[in-house]
């Protein structure tokens, strides 16, 4: 118990003094300032990236939109003469739309049969000069392109000049004097004139292509294979060609893309019927005297292109390659 007549204390308040973490600073919500974050001041730090990554969503779907557009118009062509081999002659040219409002299977049957031999024909006669084309520049490119990067010989450099100025060289300055060497040696109507000059490394451009990748390669392999008693043969055999892949896979690649395409020397060089090529049995589809069959021309056209598509589809890969790493060293 306490006892009443002694006095009660009071103590008096104290005013608490606002310390420096919890005083308003000047531009605070608090002080009405505008330098915060509120209404009146700038904007966050985190809204700002977003607004890039917005702009650039944006840019990159304008960006494909354009390309697809430009691929659209690119392969219309293709598209227009796809569709144009399911409709009627009479259809062709009436009706530009991709569409086909009457579709007409019979293109592709008469258009096999339409010429003095099945189409097939055609397609047996361009392949033998493509595996011969092909093969030929593989082996003789592969070897001219290893002496100018791995060997050393007298002129090498005036060689590789002059190697390199036969690119700039028109095929119509050639092909003259090539039917009349030819045609001494009773090679017209032959597919002799398409192949052989290809095992003479006659293509400046794959060599130049092989030159550069071969020159890639560390030539401390060679080293280690000469000690280890490699001859020059064995070193292109066995080092230099399983390195060269994707080379030879663009050299390959181009090589049956335009030996197969090839309208001019093939016209040259092949007279008779029965030794035509795919170029030049399309051409007969068109008369410039009478009626021409369009719907049998785009119709063998399409079935002609379906090589060099699988052919590009299946090398791709290989073909980026093979191009992106030649020129580096």
């Amino acid at each position: 118990m306490t006892d009443a007549s002694t006095p009660t204390q009071t103590t008096t308040p104290t005013a608490v003094r606002p310390s420096s973490d919890t005083a308003p600073r000047p531009g605070s919500r608090a002080t009405g300032g505008t330098g915060g974050t509120g209404p009146a001041g700038r904007r966050p730090a985190a809204v700002r990236p977003r607004g890039r990554r917005a702009r650039a969503r944006v840019g990159s779907v304008l960006k494909h939109v354009g390309l697809i557009a430009f691929g659209f118009v690119m392969l219309y062509p293709l598209l227009w003469m796809l569709a144009s081999s399911f409709k009627p002659n009479a259809l062709i040219f009436r009706e530009p739309g991709l569409i086909p409002t009457d579709i007409d299977l019979s293109n592709y049957t008469d258009g096999w049969n339409a010429l003095l031999h099945p189409f097939s024909h055609y397609l047996i006669n361009s392949a033998l000069v493509v595996l011969g084309s092909l093969l030929g520049n593989l082996l003789s490119c592969s070897l001219a392109a290893y002496a100018f990067a791995r060997l050393e010989f007298r002129g090498k450099r005036l060689w590789f000049a002059i190697m390199l100025m036969s690119i700039m060289l028109p095929i119509h300055v050639v092909i003259v004097p090539q039917y009349v060497l030819f045609s001494q040696l009773e090679w017209i109507n032959t597919f002799l004139p398409l192949i052989v000059p290809k095992l003479l490394a006659t293509d400046a451009f794959f060599i130049f292509l092989m030159v550069q990748f071969f020159r890639g390669i560390p030539r401390e392999l060679d080293e280690a294979a000469t000690l280890d008693g490699c001859n020059h043969l064995r070193i292109y055999l066995q080092i230099m060609l399983p390195l060269s892949m994707p080379a030879l896979a663009t050299t390959a690649i181009f090589t049956f893309i335009w030996t197969w395409n090839d309208f001019f020397s093939q016209l040259i060089f092949l007279t008779r019927p029965e030794m035509y090529t795919v170029p030049i049995a399309l051409r007969t589809f068109v008369d410039s005297t009478g009626e021409s069959s369009w719907g049998s021309l785009f119709a063998m056209s399409i079935v002609s292109l379906i090589p060099v598509f699988i052919a590009f589809l299946f090398g791709q890969k290989y073909l980026v390659k093979g191009i992106a790493t030649t020129g580096i060293k």
